[in-house]
């Protein structure tokens, strides 16, 4: 379903720690600075698509427990970075935690778990998937089944980190 998945770097050292405090520390503002660094991707604009940056959407009781939704962030400051639109097209449904599971636990838990939202996208756009952390790939891929389902011509991801 996707066509490319971009990374900045690995998911260790100071890319851990800096993510770890944009998740769990409330440093909001770190989502700016590794926006930066994922606008450096070669990230291939689409001349005949509408292009538009959609976020993979955190369970809602964790943008309540943290406040904000940490792929949001990211995904609004590269759409501003990259003059794209940022849209709010996927909802999440349920919250079921991946964090320590395996693929195919990860691959079943999000059979269902993305709904696309406000009914279907802009037919035949170019979708931009924004998310802090790729471990496996069954998240964006879920996500990508959704959007290409509801419309969707091209989706491509990009991601601050891979473990």
């Amino acid at each position: 379903m996707l066509r490319h998945v971009w990374a900045v770097t690995d998911y260790d050292g100071i890319a851990k720690d800096v993510i770890k405090l944009l998740k769990f520390d409330g440093v909001r503002a770190a989502a700016e600075d590794l926006a930066a660094m994922m606008a450096r991707l070669p990230i291939e604009p689409n001349d005949v698509l509408a292009m538009y940056v959609v976020h993979i959407p955190t369970a809602t009781s964790r943008k309540r427990q943290r406040g904000y939704d940490q792929a949001e962030l990211l995904a609004k400051a590269l759409a501003k970075r990259l003059g794209l639109p940022h849209r709010p097209m996927l909802a999440r449904v349920g919250h079921s935690r991946q964090v320590g599971a395996k693929r195919a636990d990860r691959l079943t838990q999000l059979q269902d778990a993305f709904r696309a939202r406000y009914g279907a996208l802009p037919q035949n756009a170019h979708i931009i998937l924004v998310d802090d952390v790729i471990t496996t790939g069954a998240t964006l891929e879920a996500a990508a089944r959704v959007l290409k389902a509801a419309g969707a011509r091209q989706v491509d991801a990009v991601v601050f980190a891979e473990a």
